[in-house]
């Protein structure tokens, strides 16, 4: 793989962020929860012990090239393939990307570790702030997020409170609907009685479009999504995120020529691998990710399954493009 893709990818299409420049500062799966809904997976490492666990001044020259580059992002976005705040150097990263971009800086959070005073110092450097929060008792959390044992619902809400009460930047607080587990009456009323505490800027509601850590997890439809949004929507703004506007697509029937890649065709194929290695995406994602004709993307996605790096699998009608 290319050097300069080791921690950062895209620019990708974010529903939430416009064009987002992801920043990957943790190992693989590396995680406080072990979310049914996660599209990376199982987490192999579950902890709440935050490491130092990668250089800073090795992803900010990765950063100035791609900026040197004309690489150009509506929001700068520590996340990637784990929980952020894990890094122990969350600060220095933030304070890095500052000095050297005027591009907004958002988090990416599961919030498990905002209960700590250093974790809610660091978080506070960034321009927004996207925590989650999938339940608002200790049966749903424990269904639908498998925390750690050291974390618990109720100091998962403590913690964002807190955050709150010092944090004057934009608190976006993601709530991931799966039907059957948090999406009774009782559920959803419990996760308002806990948005109505942290007193987020705004709510945004997400559910299963892409594959899951477990399967069966069932996505909401649209009229779904919009009445549980009304419900919330009472002490903030609440919005549905999900797109449902994917179509199905595949490579079945295209000319996806592996002829030998030329330089700069190679480059967009290491790039769209490490992409990959973030999250599935579809044929759709891909195009508006990397600026590609459908033809294009399909020949790369076409060399890099005769390589044995992807494969494919179907959610609701749609293909999605996955690293092995």
């Amino acid at each position: 793989m290319a050097e300069e893709e080791k921690y950062l990818f895209g620019p990708v299409p974010s529903r939430r962020l416009g064009l987002s420049l992801g920043v990957d500062i943790v190992p693989f799966k590396t995680c406080s929860l072990d979310c049914v809904y996660c599209q990376l997976g199982r987490t192999t490492e579950k902890t709440v012990e935050r490491r130092d666990y990668l250089p800073v001044k090795t992803v900010l020259d990765e950063l100035k090239e791609r900026l040197a580059q004309g690489m150009k992002a509506d929001f700068i976005t520590i996340s990637g393939s784990g929980e952020p705040t894990l890094n122990s150097r969350l600060a220095e990263f933030i304070d890095g990307i500052k000095k050297i971009t005027n591009i907004p800086l958002a988090i990416l959070t599961n919030g498990t570790l905002l209960y700590r005073e250093d974790v809610r110092a660091d978080c506070a450097k960034a321009d927004v702030v996207m925590p989650s929060l999938d339940a608002g008792d200790t049966q749903t959390f424990e269904k639908v997020n498998r925390p750690h044992g050291d974390i618990s619902i109720e100091r998962l809400i403590s913690g964002l409170c807190a955050f709150r009460k010092d944090y004057t930047g934009l608190i976006w607080l993601e709530v991931f609907l799966v039907e059957g587990l948090n999406t009774t009456a009782d559920a959803v009323e419990k996760i308002k009685d806990a948005v109505e505490k942290i007193r987020p800027d705004k709510v945004q509601l997400n559910t299963a479009v892409r594959p899951t850590a477990e399967s069966g997890i069932k996505k909401l439809d649209a009229e779904r999504m919009q009445t549980i949004a009304a419900r919330l929507g009472q002490s903030c703004e609440v919005e549905v995120v999900t797109d449902f506007s994917q179509r199905p697509g595949g490579i079945e029937n295209a000319d996806h020529g592996v002829s030998e890649l030329h330089f700069g065709q190679n480059h967009k194929v290491e790039t769209l691998l490490s992409m990959l290695k973030r999250r599935p995406c579809s044929l759709k994602d891909i195009c508006a990710s990397l600026n590609l004709h459908r033809n294009e993307a399909l020949k790369y996605l076409g060399h890099l399954q005769n390589r044995g790096d992807i494969d494919t699998e179907q959610r609701d009608g749609v293909l999605f493009f996955k690293a092995n």
